[in-house]
């Protein structure tokens, strides 16, 4: 259990050093999420893996919710958006993150992030609702692509997921990512007598 609480601190330290290059880029071209917008979390294609969702595992584990929380998404029939988002507004788009110190680093990447096209170069991504609602600056960051890159999503990804080979090597639909941490963390605090490591974490 020790080992995959040092494990959860080094991928949460990524995840400083991920949202700082991450913000200063999308703060410094004016490419922001709406606030209070939640349609990328309502997509069922979200993937994670499980060392992505690790700190969350922990995190519920501590707070005494891992097994509630296990069980409730052993209910979900089909892939399906984010367990933890919840929605504020009748058709979901409003909404909020309720795990939010937690979440995992592809949530860490919205707004706008950089990607490798077909033809390997860097091309902006960014949603729809960004480029309406920020035309220009979209515009002016495309133009800047060459000058002032965006930080790459796959770089900051593997930047977390090298950090453990077999717990990050495979990509799952969100939920099933954190299903699947909630119960690596349960075996293995069953295995090394839980509550004392819970109370002494």
């Amino acid at each position: 259990m020790q080992r995959l609480r040092e494990l959860s601190r080094r991928v949460e330290a990524v995840y400083g050093e991920i949202a700082t290059t991450f913000s200063v880029y999308q703060q410094q071209r004016g490419l922001s999420c709406r606030t209070g917008c939640g349609e990328c979390c309502l997509q069922p294609t979200i993937e994670a893996t499980v060392l992505e969702m690790l700190p969350l595992a922990l995190y519920l584990f501590d707070q005494g919710k891992a097994e509630q929380t296990l069980t409730q998404l052993e209910t979900l029939t089909g892939p399906q958006g984010c367990f933890f988002y919840q929605k504020l507004s009748f058709d979901g788009k409003q909404g909020q993150c309720s795990v939010y110190q937690q979440r995992p680093s592809i949530c860490r990447l919205f707004g706008a992030a950089g990607y490798r096209d077909k033809n390997g170069k860097t091309a902006l991504s960014t949603c729809k609702i960004i480029k309406l609602d920020q035309a220009h600056a979209y515009q002016e960051s495309l133009i800047a692509l060459e000058s002032d890159p965006p930080p790459l999503m796959i770089m900051a990804k593997e930047q977390v997921n090298e950090l453990d080979y077999e717990l990050g090597k495979q990509h799952l639909p969100i939920n099933q990512a954190l299903q699947q941490a909630i119960e690596k963390v349960l075996f293995k605090a069953w295995f090394s007598g839980g509550s004392d490591e819970q109370q002494s974490a």
